[in-house]
């Protein structure tokens, strides 16, 4: 059962990011900008909300911490809080008064939803083919392994669902979106184990892990990190060389399961470092899956507008949202979608990750703007675009806030700089003509994008989050470029690309350091009727010439010639 399930039970907020407090007389979810308004929307009146980063707005820790003010504890499920923020909420409730955070063994939640809760999945996991991930599991083994040594490790606990999919060259179907599997591994020097349910391993999965994978049952993990526990407290020295490895984002259960800091070691895992760094073949999986997806786009946007402007038929968000689907499935290589698809008109576009839902959605208006934030799952790729079109006139605010969109999106797409930046230094480039005008969004300006894995990958990514500072961009990278606009009940804007990071040539060499840039691998049309060229330099008009005959090449044999498709994606890609 994912997080994400379980706050929506209890709550009913659907966002992929949000935290829950409840105390015996109030309640309390806490999310970011992205939810703002979804979330004042899906919570009833007992709820509060917390909106993260805003002025005055306690963050979680501190509104948790106030309750336990007079003695009170608090208790968590030691799986949903990493070891670090355990402690933080600790000392906050312990400067507050309060008596102690103490784990729970069985989560509440669990306790309240009874037997109507879903069971969790139990579908087969499948051998991610050397043809798409271009590295031999054993050798990525290896090369956690030669990490392990630099740090003195006896090992390194896995708990990143993505991070154990992407080790052993394996891929499921037990999170929505996501072709990972519930599992964890356990990896020393000598040994590798997965822990997972037997009933999910085929044979050809049993004969691609061979003897260098030992499988043991999925609940073995915290009996084994007990037993490790118990050897460990005959090792009389304190070195590096008596702990384990976990990484940051692993759960409080992990590391207590182990003896806590004592037996630990917390660090931003080696594996996840690795994984952003794509190898050629994956990112020539990604330059190939983005040239399909964008014809299916293609398709679908010339499909929606001739359904709307030549045929006069009514369609709504989750009609459009289906259709994008089915002429996405018929495209080689599909497995599934990346995340649900954002089909939004009109204000529900401002609702920054809106989902529209069937018997309530909003019929797509045709004098209003239409946002788009769809991506796919291929056996090559994994894919996230988001356009903004408007099928009528729109208003000289809709064209103004969308060319400021667009050049920042140009900027931060044409940016060149040294190796060693991080995408939080770049985040700027594409907000600057926004805040230039007083304008600016609640929420990061990309994400890293997995190969056929999470559609949000870690650790790089461009924002104001401290995190992105802590990683520098690199090639290999492959990341999103998605600066937008939000008009709250009007309209909303957006414009995502995924590129990937690259070596580039400069005239000089200052420090003897290379100069990385950006190679975009989304092909789909910009809007022309949102574009205010006048607001273009003529460096950004370029760009865009250059641009669209790029999509021109590389999706024009998808579609007929003299058809709808053909006829619009000529259209919305001739010069200016």
């Amino acid at each position: 059962m994912t997080l994400t399930v379980m706050l929506a039970y209890i709550s009913g907020f659907t966002g992929s990011a949000g935290t829950a407090v409840v105390t015996t007389d109030k309640a309390a979810l806490a999310t970011d900008g992205r939810y703002f308004n979804q979330a004042a929307k899906q919570l009833d009146t007992n709820w509060e909300l917390l909106k993260q980063g805003m002025q005055d707005v306690p963050w979680w820790q501190d509104w948790a911490a106030d309750q336990s003010e007079g003695g009170k504890s608090v208790s968590v499920d030691p799986t949903v809080i990493t070891a670090s923020e355990a402690r933080k909420l600790s000392e906050k409730i312990k400067k507050k008064g309060g008596a102690a955070l103490n784990p729970v063994s069985e989560n509440l939640i669990d306790l309240v939803w009874g037997s109507e809760k879903p069971g969790r999945p139990n579908e087969k996991i499948k051998v991610h083919d050397i043809k798409y991930a271009g590295k031999k599991f054993e050798e990525k083994l290896q090369d956690l392994r030669k990490e392990l040594e630099k740090k003195k490790s006896r090992g390194m606990v896995v708990s990143m669902l993505d991070e154990i999919a992407w080790l052993f060259n394996l891929r499921g179907n037990d999170i929505d979106y996501n072709p990972v599997f519930f599992s964890y591994a356990l990896v020393t020097p000598t040994e590798a184990t997965l822990y997972i349910d037997d009933t999910k391993l085929t044979d050809e999965v049993k004969s691609h892990l061979g003897d260098a994978v030992k499988i043991k049952p999925y609940n073995a993990i915290f009996e084994e990190l007990a037993a490790l526990k118990t050897s460990l407290q005959s090792v009389t020295s304190t070195g590096p060389e008596t702990k384990y490895l976990i990484a940051t984002k692993a759960s409080w259960a992990l590391s207590e399961g182990l003896g806590g800091e004592k037996n630990v070691e917390e660090a931003r895992s080696p594996i996840g470092d690795h994984k952003a760094l794509k190898n050629p073949t994956e990112l020539e999986g990604m330059r190939a899956c983005h040239i399909r997806d964008g014809a299916a786009l293609t398709e679908f946007f010339a499909w929606l507008e001739d359904q709307l402007i030549n045929q006069g038929k009514s369609i709504d968000e989750c009609t459009a949202a289906d259709k994008l689907e089915a002429i996405r499935s018929k495209h080689d290589k599909f497995v599934g979608l990346s995340f649900d698809t954002i089909s939004s008109t009109g204000a529900n576009a401002a609702v920054i990750h809106y989902k529209p839902e069937p018997g309530s959605c909003a019929t797509i208006d045709p004098s209003a703007i239409y946002l788009c934030d769809a991506g796919a799952q291929f056996q090559d790729g994994t894919t996230d675009t988001t356009r903004t079109l408007h099928f009528g006139e729109p208003t000289d605010a809709e064209r103004n806030a969308y060319t400021l969109v667009l050049k920042g999106h140009i900027n931060l797409d044409r940016a060149v700089f040294p190796k060693g930046v991080s995408g939080f230094a770049l985040d700027s480039l594409a907000r600057q003509f926004l805040w230039a005008a007083g304008l600016d969004y609640r929420h990061g300006t990309g994400h890293g994008v997995g190969s056929f894995l999470n559609v949000h990958e870690g650790p790089i990514g461009i924002g104001t989050r401290r995190q992105y500072t802590e990683v520098p961009l690199a090639p290999g990278n492959v990341i999103s470029n998605e600066p937008g606009y939000y008009e709250d009940g009007s309209f909303g804007i957006r414009i995502e690309n995924v590129f990937m990071v690259r070596e580039v040539e400069t005239a000089h060499r200052f420090g003897d350091k290379p100069f990385l840039g950006f190679e975009h691998v989304t092909m789909v049309p910009m809007c022309r009727k949102l574009i205010d060229m006048k607001l273009l330099t003529q460096e950004e008009r370029d760009w865009l010439n250059a641009y669209h005959s790029e999509v021109w090449e590389k999706t024009k044999s998808f579609f007929e010639k003299g058809s709808v498709s053909y006829k619009w994606l000529e259209r919305e890609t001739r010069e200016y």
